[in-house]
């Protein structure tokens, strides 16, 4: 990983800390930080990472960006490393939240608290809309990638399907269309490079 593992394991906790005081908006939001920070800034995943990520973080209990922080944590220096990552990234919102309930209690009726909280949600919509964005560049790759979405698009907006279930589902098509095929078998033998003419 290069330096020393109090080193590593100190920039990492540090790094985590900032993500955790520059992510609003839950952890779709919370993409182009991810981006700037872990792809762009250091390189320690790639954006295909950060969707496969996601993907699991999707289907697992808890909180997706905290899944997200453990995920790249043990990637870049194991357990501990897991530890401190998500430590790193959610002390800033436990502190924040713990001091905000405590200014909500009484101000949260407030005209100006109001409005400003009107303010907030509509930039963490923008966010969401750009994450969507960076997803869909990411994920379509082609045709078959499409139909996928179409139809996992359908089944939970029509239907009301069940997230769990619509992710397993598309995990599995996946599977079936784009695994890779076997390269056939060369049944006509070695070449001969003996260079002989034969008798």
């Amino acid at each position: 990983m290069g330096g020393t593992p109090l080193k590593n394991y100190l920039e990492l906790l540090v790094v985590f800390l900032k993500m955790g005081v520059l992510t609003f908006g839950g952890g779709y939001a919370m993409i182009p930080v991810v981006e700037r920070e872990l792809v762009n800034k250091r390189g320690w995943v790639s954006m295909d990472e950060v969707m496969d990520y996601y993907t699991v973080a999707q289907i697992t209990p808890g909180i997706i960006a905290v899944n997200l922080s453990t995920f790249v944590g043990c990637k870049r220096e194991g357990l501990l490393g897991g530890l401190l990552a998500t430590l790193g990234f959610v002390l800033p919102g436990v502190s924040f939240v713990t001091a905000a309930a405590v200014f909500l209690a009484n101000f949260a009726d407030l005209p100006v608290v109001k409005h400003a909280f009107t303010g907030v949600r509509v930039a963490v919509c923008a966010l969401i809309l750009d994450t969507v964005i960076k997803l869909v560049k990411t994920a379509f790759r082609d045709k078959k990638a499409a139909v996928i979405y179409a139809a996992a698009f359908a089944l939970s907006v029509v239907l009301g399907a069940s997230p769990v279930l619509l992710v397993a589902a598309s995990g599995l098509l996946g599977l079936l269309l784009f695994r890779q095929k076997p390269a056939p078998e060369n049944r006509e033998g070695p070449p001969d490079v003996s260079g002989g003419t034969g008798a």
